[in-house]
């Protein structure tokens, strides 16, 4: 059985539970709460010294860093894949996943948003502000590559999800959390409507954790 340390909030967790889903794996969830800051915790620390989620316990090693825990998933599960076999599909759906991953997330994660609210005492309205720039920068550049690609089925390349789902749908989730207009970007939300009917993608949501209550 593996063991899935995350929050259920936490983009990155979304993320892999999407993943985990989208491979038919069984997983026990333990729930790590930040805004007790539990993932600061020395309980916690000794399982993750990053004090992140998610981490993965798996073959009785514990992985982190969600980018890492979706390869090494794909590579000790191949089937269903989350990757396409040509390798300049995989360069492609790997791209659209790290727009997100690279260039979007890291900006809007929580601990970036707490310095800015208490270090540098930005207003909410700022902070908002500041997740609309990034997020908005990405999803332009998103669109703009979807739309190019004529042979695109209904996810973010082909005819079945992908690793470029996977790391999409909990952008969009967190868009929507930090008040964006995505009305611009009519392709990523079709993918995400697309997305929400799957289960394996509507059982990783955040309302659909046991810790969302």
């Amino acid at each position: 059985m593996l063991k899935l340390y995350d929050f259920f909030r936490s983009g990155t967790s979304h993320r892999l539970r999407i993943a985990l889903n989208l491979k038919g794996l069984d997983y026990a969830q333990v729930a790590v709460s930040l805004p007790k800051e539990e993932h600061l915790g020395a309980a916690f620390k000794a399982i993750n010294p990053q004090g992140f989620v998610p981490a993965l316990l798996a073959d009785e090693q514990v992985l982190i860093q969600s980018p890492a825990i979706i390869e090494w998933l794909e590579e000790r599960y191949p089937a269903p894949a989350l990757l396409p076999a040509d390798p300049q599909a995989r360069a492609r759906v790997r791209a659209l996943a790290a727009i997100v991953g690279c260039d979007i997330h890291p900006l809007n994660n929580r601990r970036v948003l707490e310095y800015l609210r208490h270090q540098l005492h930005a207003s909410e309205a700022d902070v908002l502000a500041w997740c609309g720039t990034w997020i908005a920068s990405g999803f332009a550049a998103l669109e703009a590559l979807l739309a190019a690609d004529t042979q695109r089925g209904p996810f973010c390349y082909g005819h079945t999800p992908t690793l470029a789902d996977a790391y999409l749908v909990p952008q969009v989730e967190s868009s929507r959390r930090f008040k964006v207009d995505l009305t611009p970007y009519p392709l990523i939300r079709a993918i995400d409507k697309d997305c929400a009917e799957l289960d394996a993608f509507a059982s990783a949501a955040p309302g659909a954790q046991p810790d969302a209550a």
